[in-house]
């Protein structure tokens, strides 16, 4: 299930060549900042309310409304009617698809986002690949780099594959869904249509059509 095409739509974003020759699907994070190199004309078709920073090395699609105090550092690729919110950083080679959601205070940097994804809350994307409708809800936060040395790897069936990625987050299949405060750790795989719940803290591969409850006890006693 680490095929481009076993985890997102390929139809749902202009950039699928971006995968043209990858094995595995985490194998495009390192081709993000070349493919924006080579693609990129900057160009501002949104719209701002109020004031923005954006960088010289952006472009912007139609429709796409930008607010009050994000900055967008850039090198970037937003797509069509998006909703870039309040306070929202976006820095250092990230390409975002149409009708996206990039919200408050978060923070994404070199990743990937299909159309319709969304990070709407209080987010950090760092290295990662959202798929088309991948949500995560509020607080929800990918990390991208080990406590110790080394290349991040990904564990599938007892066999430990070594991504080459010294920072390696997410890769979310489509329609996958991230509940509040969840914790992914580097190297998670997420397969379509999958959920998590709220403040799980996950690593590792989760295959499709799989829900994770994290259903931790508590303990209710008298107030003194």
């Amino acid at each position: 299930m680490f095929r481009p095409a076993d985890l997102f739509d390929l139809s749902q974003t202009e950039h699928a060549s971006l995968f043209e020759g990858c094995e595995y699907a985490w194998e495009a994070l390192k081709k993000i900042a070349p493919y924006i190199h080579a693609n990129l004309k900057p160009k501002l078709r949104n719209r701002c309310e109020g004031v923005a920073y954006i960088g010289e090395q952006v472009f912007i699609g139609e429709g796409t409304v930008v607010e009050d105090g994000a900055m967008i550092k850039g090198p970037a690729i937003i797509g069509r009617n998006c909703e870039i919110r309040h306070n929202a950083y976006i820095r250092d080679h990230v390409i975002i698809g149409d009708n996206c959601t990039i919200g408050n205070s978060c923070e994404v940097k070199n990743s990937f986002l299909f159309n319709y994804a969304a990070a709407p809350h209080f987010n950090y994307v760092g290295d990662s690949i959202l798929g088309h409708k991948a949500h995560l809800g509020a607080g929800v936060k990918i990390s991208n780099l080990k406590v110790v040395k080394g290349n991040v790897t990904v564990v599938a069936n007892g066999k430990s594959i070594d991504t080459g990625l010294r920072k390696f987050g997410a890769l979310l299949g489509d329609h996958t869904d991230i509940g509040c405060n969840a914790v992914l750790n580097p190297g998670t795989i997420i397969g379509r249509s999958s959920a998590m719940y709220p403040n799980t803290n996950w690593r590792g591969v989760l295959g499709p059509n799989m829900l994770v409850k994290n259903k931790a006890e508590q303990e209710i006693v008298g107030r003194r």
